[in-house]
């Protein structure tokens, strides 16, 4: 994936005769941009994300990441595509029994990493995010500003290429809303694509980058620097 550039190309999913998921989009992101993806709840966006994770396929279209063919990959290179793209969500899913050192180390420990490797790089990712001084806290210790720092660590341990976070502010307030896009920032700052999927009309408003809108499963808006439409 040394060219991480994204193309979806005529890219449809349809989960019944009339529910569309997304219908006929073309879309291209550079290697290095940060785009926003909004739209109201419904629009397309959640579909988008499973289509570019490989945890769903189109019914019509191709999806390329970096040379990828990801709507023909093979099972068994999709965890390998995965580890190439750092993936959050708005619920955390944080390991309730283990320590947020513990749950960091777990994406490395899962695909095999040596234990001088997760001790190198555990720190180094809880310090990006700032949660260096909570390592041996639980989860249900921190604030969910905090949980959701935690949850792009984990992420960024294999060093992605490819960041998407799908309604990464859902849950939080104003504050926390606003240090984890500035997070998001930083993180595209270091070369990193980021694709930030939301609905927070002040969020986008604010980052004045790239937005794409959907709206009933189609691309209808695509700026350069461009502001929540709908």
């Amino acid at each position: 994936m040394a060219d991480t550039m994204i193309q979806f190309q005529d890219v449809s999913r349809m989960y019944h005769p009339d529910i569309v998921g997304v219908t006929n989009v073309n879309l291209r992101i550079r290697p290095g941009e940060f785009v926003s993806i909004v739209g109201q709840s419904g629009t397309g966006k959640t579909t988008l994300v499973k289509l570019l994770i490989a945890e769903e396929r189109p019914d019509r279209g191709r999806i390329e990441i970096g040379g990828w063919d990801v709507t023909r990959i093979k099972g068994k290179d999709i965890p390998l595509l995965r580890r190439q793209m750092g993936v959050v969500f708005q619920d955390f899913k944080l390991l309730p029994q283990k320590t947020i050192y513990e749950n960091v180390a777990f994406a490395l420990e899962v695909s095999g990493a040596s234990m001088k490797r997760i001790r190198t790089v555990v720190p180094q990712v809880l310090k990006i995010v700032g949660l260096e001084e909570k390592a041996q806290r639980y989860p249900v210790q921190l604030s969910g500003g905090e949980k959701q720092r935690a949850a792009i660590a984990r992420a960024l341990v294999h060093r992605p290429k490819i960041f998407v976070a799908d309604e990464p502010t859902g849950n939080l307030d104003s504050i926390n809303t606003r240090e984890i896009i500035d997070l998001l920032v930083k993180i595209n700052q270091f070369g990193t694509t980021v694709l930030l999927v939301t609905h927070n009309r002040e969020v986008v408003n604010t980052l004045r980058r790239r937005v794409v809108t959907l709206d009933a499963g189609q691309v209808v808006s695509d700026q350069e620097v461009g502001k929540y439409l709908l």
